[in-house]
């Protein structure tokens, strides 16, 4: 499960009745669970969680912790308010999007779940989400995402129509940004936006 994640992340869920979210994998440092990419006046930037590992490096994604002491959601907050304040439908979906950040959560899978959940009821996904019952070895490796959606990857989809941006007369299209880049500009034909991606693109792999 991510931290608002990108868009091909929505496409995929788009396309599938069920998703199982993995919680008994060794969390991994470095990948879209604490980390979002949005656009700001400089171009893109990553907010990244950060989190406490209660097992060491044998810390499990279901018992990952938020640290919450340094007050990092009024730091991510105030760079969301900051890119998107000038976007379309700020307003129509800020109020909802800022009550995640207040520190109210503890796990970042407690986290991750409700609010990709939230941004599903936005968009007008209802692709059924639940948590792994144990670590799935058994998986269909064409359906298989765990390792393959990461920042440090090229994308799984590959086309992503330009839409505007609120500083793309800047630094241009900037494609497959968090979720939140999508909703602020192009509000309720979001889920157009999504089905279009979904036609177009080819997965990579």
């Amino acid at each position: 499960m991510a931290y608002m994640p990108p868009i091909e992340y929505f496409v995929l869920l788009d396309n599938a009745e069920q998703v199982i979210v993995e919680q008994f994998e060794t969390y991994q440092k470095q990948t879209y669970r604490n980390r979002c990419l949005i656009y700001t006046e400089k171009g893109k930037m990553a907010l990244t969680i950060p989190v406490s590992k209660p097992f060491g490096n044998h810390t499990k994604t279901k018992d990952l912790l938020i640290f919450n002491q340094d007050k990092w959601f009024i730091k991510h907050w105030r760079a969301i308010e900051t890119a998107y304040k000038s976007a379309p439908f700020f307003l129509y979906y800020s109020d909802e999007v800022k009550l995640f950040f207040g520190g109210s959560f503890d796990r970042l899978i407690d986290f991750n779940l409700e609010l990709t959940r939230l941004f599903c009821g936005l968009i007008g996904i209802d692709t059924t989400i639940s948590l792994s019952a144990g670590y799935m070895q058994q998986t269909d490796a064409n359906m298989d995402y765990r390792a393959t959606l990461s920042p440090k990857r090229s994308g799984i989809l590959d086309v992503f129509p330009a839409y505007t941006q609120v500083f793309g007369t800047k630094h241009g299209f900037l494609p497959n940004l968090s979720i939140l880049d999508l909703i602020f500009n192009l509000g309720p034909e979001s889920q157009a936006y999504i089905s279009e991606v979904g036609k177009l693109s080819v997965p990579n792999r």
